[in-house]
């Protein structure tokens, strides 16, 4: 028997059809509302509002948990390869040993940048920021596979998915290359996913990267980590701007322009740079924690609390672990890294967040961990887009297969000015 919700108002009283999602969770569909009442709902942010049906990733933000495919992100960590997660995003389950050998080779074998793309980095100002230079290169590639612009059959999807895969993380070492002044270094097609987005980024033409297997695997690990998050901003704006069938290069660079910010891709940008202020000014964790709780106080704790999660982040507690095996590795002690673990520790015994449901994020440990493998600050985003990509490319798959699918075009509640008449310069 089907569910229903009632809303009644001003004495007339409507039915509304209830969704339950295969969790158990319940949805109000409004999508009729305004045709029967000439009524719109108000939901800003979109903080209570389901966009769309998806069967990719499914959060429990109360109890902390997070799964790709029904698959639960603990047990994807192990033996990290993010190559066969893009895959299972992608294409909905776990490849066998052959498809994921076909998939990997068509990664190795699109991994090039067409040569008037990659002399294209040479007009580009040293100091671009990279995310600037990802979202217009990925929209660039378009130009140089236009036979790719419309996949209406399987084989085609999954040649412009390799492609954007595989050629995204040629482009983020590029640009690192780039702003270093360094010459840049191609892909060798003889190593592995992440071991040659390091050796691209990290080689120079007399001397290869020696590639740690630690940090490689640490790498897989933050790539599959970010690798999807349900409706998030940025996957929300890819599905957005697929939903006017533009083709999945325009839709995954404006992925990357909504990833940019701060509140959202930038945040362990900010964990770091909060860090780094501490540990400069020889601020003691109590005090940052006697601060974050001061409204009065400029000070702000990043890397504490999630719009989803009223938990620990799944995410947080497989890369605080990360870190100790990369550090034991390496040899090297950051002071950061002493700083975060006290901040936690005395975060997580304080009421005041505990109370307020403000749990370490993915955010608070990810840039750590990229700082100890090397990479800069600036490309700590670009780091995010790379992992995002695989969970773009299976959101914008899903929506333009979907027949029920139609352009995204919000409501909104006008405040502005009633009708005004139009005045004449002289009577203005």
């Amino acid at each position: 028997m089907s569910r229903t919700a009632k809303l009644t108002f001003e004495g007339r009283e409507i039915e509304l059809p209830v969704e339950e999602s295969a969790e158990g969770e319940l949805a109000v569909d409004v999508s009729k509302l305004r045709d029967a009442t000439g009524m719109v709902t108000l939901d800003p942010s979109l903080a209570n509002t389901a966009i769309c049906r998806s069967e990719i990733t499914f959060i429990d933000g109360d109890r902390g948990i997070l799964r790709y495919r029904g698959i639960p992100i603990e047990q994807l960590v192990d033996r990290p390869n993010f190559v066969e997660i893009a895959w299972l995003l992608i294409f909905g389950r776990l490849p066998n040993r052959d498809e994921l050998a076909a998939f990997s080779e068509a990664l190795s074998n699109n991994q090039l940048l067409h040569e008037g793309l990659r002399h294209q980095f040479q007009h580009i100002p040293v100091d671009a920021p990279p995310m600037a230079i990802l979202s217009a290169m990925l929209n660039n590639l378009a130009c140089f596979h236009q036979e790719l612009l419309s996949v209406d059959d399987t084989e085609q999807f999954a040649m412009a998915a390799a492609r954007l895969i595989s050629k995204v993380r040629t482009i983020a070492a590029f640009s690192y290359r780039r702003s270093r002044g360094l010459p840049i270094i191609h892909p060798d097609p003889a190593l592995r996913y992440c071991a040659n987005f390091l050796h691209m980024m990290f080689s120079v033409p007399y001397r290869h990267y020696v590639i740690d297997p630690e940090i490689e695997d640490a790498l897989n690990l933050i790539f599959i980590l970010h690798a999807d998050h349900e409706q998030n901003c940025s996957t929300a704006t890819v599905r957005t701007v697929g939903s006017a069938r533009a083709n999945l290069f325009a839709s995954c660079a404006a992925g990357v322009c909504a990833l940019w910010g701060p509140l959202h891709g930038g945040a362990n940008v900010e964990v770091v740079r909060m860090l780094e202020e501490v540990a400069a000014g020889g601020l003691q964790p109590e005090e940052c924690i006697r601060m974050a709780k001061d409204k009065q106080s400029e000070f702000r704790l990043y890397g504490f609390g999630h719009r989803v999660y009223k938990n620990y982040d799944p995410r947080a507690k497989i890369l605080r672990d990360a870190c100790d095996r990369v550090f034991a590795r390496i040899q090297v002690r950051d002071p950061l890294l002493d700083i975060a673990r006290k901040l936690e520790e005395l975060a997580l015994a304080d009421p005041y967040f505990v109370d307020r449901k403000l749990y370490p994020n993915v955010d608070f440990y990810s840039g750590i961990l990229l700082r100890a493998m090397g990479i800069p600050t600036n490309m700590f985003t670009v780091c995010f887009a790379i992992g995002r990509l695989p969970g773009w490319i299976a959101h914008w798959k899903e929506q333009h297969n979907d027949p029920a699918s139609r352009i995204i075009r919000p409501r909104q509640v006008y405040i502005g000015a009633k009708q005004t008449d139009y005045a004449p310069m002289n009577e203005r």
